[in-house]
């Protein structure tokens, strides 16, 4: 894939020689590229970007850059498009799965609380059990102190 900045084309796809992706910086030959206006009649008034040896030599059919701006623009639109398009998946998934841990937290905080009232439940039963019985003997006592009275 591309750089997105400016030089998305100036290292790798450049010295291919082949087809460039996006703004070239550089030709394969290393001299730098330049802005140009098209004089043809097929053309006329059209910016393009040019090798500054090929424009200075005025060589043709060359294998020294040579791309319309507008072209290049739109390619660097699309590698942008494309870079946004992939953070955006990766953002999402990162969402996902901090989601998805958030709601790991709080089950794993509702199961302690769970477990804290249950054991504070358990612990107020066993003390009302031991209060039951000390009443029920107090009472037993009460009725055998009534009786020899």
């Amino acid at each position: 894939m591309s750089n997105i900045s400016g030089s998305s084309s100036c290292s790798t796809n450049v010295r291919e020689r082949g087809r460039i992706v996006g703004v070239p910086k550089r030709c394969w030959c290393g001299e730098t590229i330049v802005a140009k206006t098209s004089k043809s009649d097929h053309n006329p008034n059209r910016r393009y970007l040019r090798c500054v040896y090929a424009a200075g030599n005025k060589l043709m059919n060359d294998n020294h850059v040579f791309k319309w701006v507008d072209d290049a623009l739109l390619d660097e639109v699309e590698t942008m498009k494309e870079f946004i398009s992939e953070t955006m998946k990766e953002k999402k998934m990162q969402m996902e799965l901090q989601m998805e841990l958030e709601k790991k937290m709080v089950m794993e905080v509702e199961k302690e609380i769970f477990e804290r009232i249950e054991d504070v439940k358990d612990e107020f039963k066993s003390r009302m059990n031991r209060m039951i019985i000390v009443l029920v003997f107090g009472c037993m006592i009460m009725i055998g102190l009534v009786k020899l009275i």
